[in-house]
């Protein structure tokens, strides 16, 4: 019998002063059997990074042909694709090609490293692209902090995040290593 997604219930509180963003959103989040608690997270950030009220967590890892994350115009136009993790260069080719806007969220370590190095003189040439690199260090925090209920207060000023779940904050500094030309 297959292994069903674990659904964590979160409070997440945006207080984003860089787009003057101050909104929480109560999130239903499935997280896959095979989804990691580190990779929850950075889903949850990047929902974080990105919130607005036309985002939506979509079924991410369990499919192949959409993100991890979305939005939406009110027409169905597909304007934001938020895909994690280490996606192949075609996967980053054919999102560009989707949505207006596309930003990849790259995390573990080395890994992470290794993949942008082989990747990125390819991706010069999509200008709604956009790829940030979280530490290995602060997502394995954050992921020691998981929980199926989580009241999560993320803050955003110019560019660092500071996350707060219950007692504990750990602060993030996203590594812009693409940004989009428009």
């Amino acid at each position: 019998m297959a292994q069903k997604s674990t659904i964590y219930k979160v409070e997440l509180s945006v207080s984003d002063m860089d787009r003057h963003y101050y909104e929480t959103h109560k999130l239903t989040v499935a997280k896959h059997p095979s989804e990691t608690d580190e990779r929850l997270m950075v889903r949850i950030l990047a929902f974080a990074l990105n919130a607005d009220e036309q985002l939506e967590m979509t079924k991410g890892i369990s499919t192949d042909d959409e993100p991890d994350i979305w939005q939406k115009s009110l027409s169905g136009e597909l304007e934001l694709w938020v895909a994690l993790g280490l996606p192949s260069e075609k996967i980053v080719r054919q999102s560009c090609g989707k949505a207006d806007k596309v930003v990849v969220y790259s995390y573990g370590g080395r890994t992470a490293d290794m993949w942008w190095e082989k990747i990125k003189n390819s991706t010069t040439r999509f200008d709604n692209l956009q790829v940030v690199n979280f530490s290995e260090d602060h997502t394995s925090e954050l992921a020691k902090l998981a929980n199926r209920s989580m009241k999560m207060n993320v803050s955003i000023q110019d560019g660092d995040m500071m996350v707060s779940i219950e007692d504990s904050v750990v602060y993030v500094t996203p590594d812009k290593w693409k940004t989009a030309d428009h």
